[in-house]
């Protein structure tokens, strides 16, 4: 018998109480080693394993059996998997290319096959990709042939997929991955933009890398960028889209502040939209992005301990929660 999403609602539902609460999270921050918090994380039932990248990955392993179960269509999940696309195709570039390993870089999940990317970069024969990534592969093949510019070779792939992302939104008829992606590449560009102004880049390479997204000044932003670091960070300061002026005031404290504004905001926005939706596909989709900003937490406890970072930082650099 066919999936149905009112099935998958509420059993989606049932699971979200398995998510950490922000109890448990103070918790884990009481932890004094790490394997102190192994021992939390195996107790509660998180994941088996040694250590914490073998317990994050098994429970990965069974978020994705679980969500492939009750998905009515799994391929809604395929717009979060491009970045590790595009990341697998950068590394195999360069990797080849080189002639160094790279087999250890690539991640999963993906919708490309890994030994697919390995022979449309051997061969220069792209038409095995995916259509929205064949021109830009073939770009970036040749800008790290020609020129052996691989931070412009990386813009090129990364542009590619911000506007996937961004088509992926529109066409979805879900009005939570519009505002998802839009806000993402948004953010994307700002990085962009402001790495560029550190590093003195040129106007050519921050057409080339940036996207034109809704609500973003990219003339604006290009004419600050070129003016200097500081006078960017000026001009973003006055911007209220997607909060920027919000973002560029917790930059000003440091780039992880900025980091955690933008995650907590793209939590904030799966919540409100997701949390509340009786039907489609927002309820998964906010539970895997809810698993996703767990293992970041845990990740993010796990080195404040190793690194013996006081409590009060660690907790300030932990992300809002979908539970």
């Amino acid at each position: 018998m066919a999936l149905s999403y009112e099935f998958s609602i509420g059993s989606v539902r049932a699971k979200e109480n398995s998510l950490f609460t922000n109890a448990e999270v103070e918790q884990m921050l009481a932890c004094k080693s790490e394997n102190e918090l192994i021992r939390f994380l195996n107790e509660k039932g998180y994941g088996e394993g040694g250590s914490i990248d073998e317990i994050i990955n098994n429970n990965t392993k069974e978020m994705w059996k679980y969500i492939r179960s009750v998905a009515p269509e799994f391929e809604i999940f395929n717009p979060f998997f491009y970045q590790n696309d595009v990341h697998n195709l950068k590394a195999t570039l360069k990797g080849i290319m080189a002639q160094r390993d790279y087999e250890l870089l690539l991640l999963s999940p993906c919708t490309m096959d890994k030994e697919v990317l390995k022979n449309a970069v051997e061969n220069r024969k792209f038409k095995a990709l995916p259509e929205w990534l064949l021109e830009a592969a073939d770009k970036a093949y040749e800008t790290i042939a020609h020129t052996g510019d691989a931070r412009l070779s990386d813009a090129v792939i990364d542009k590619a997929v911000m506007q996937k992302m961004l088509d992926e939104g529109k066409k979805s008829n879900s009005e939570f991955l519009k505002k998802y992606f839009n806000t993402v590449v948004f953010y994307c560009n700002i990085k962009i933009a402001i790495r560029a102004a550190r590093t003195g880049t040129s106007k050519n390479y921050l057409l080339q890398a940036l996207c034109e997204v809704e609500d973003f000044r990219m003339s604006a932003v290009i004419s600050a960028a070129l003016k200097g670091y500081d006078a960017l960070l000026d001009t973003l300061s006055k911007f209220s889209e997607y909060d920027c002026s919000k973002a560029i005031e917790e930059y000003s404290k440091s780039p992880s502040a900025f980091e955690r504004f933008v995650d907590d905001k793209l939590m904030a926005l799966t919540k409100e939209n997701c949390k509340r939706a009786s039907n489609g596909a927002e309820p998964l989709m906010g539970y895997y992005l809810g698993c996703e900003t767990q293992k970041k937490v845990i990740h993010i406890i796990a080195s404040g301990l190793r690194t013996q970072t006081p409590v009060d930082i660690i907790r300030e650099r932990l992300r809002e929660l979908y539970g």
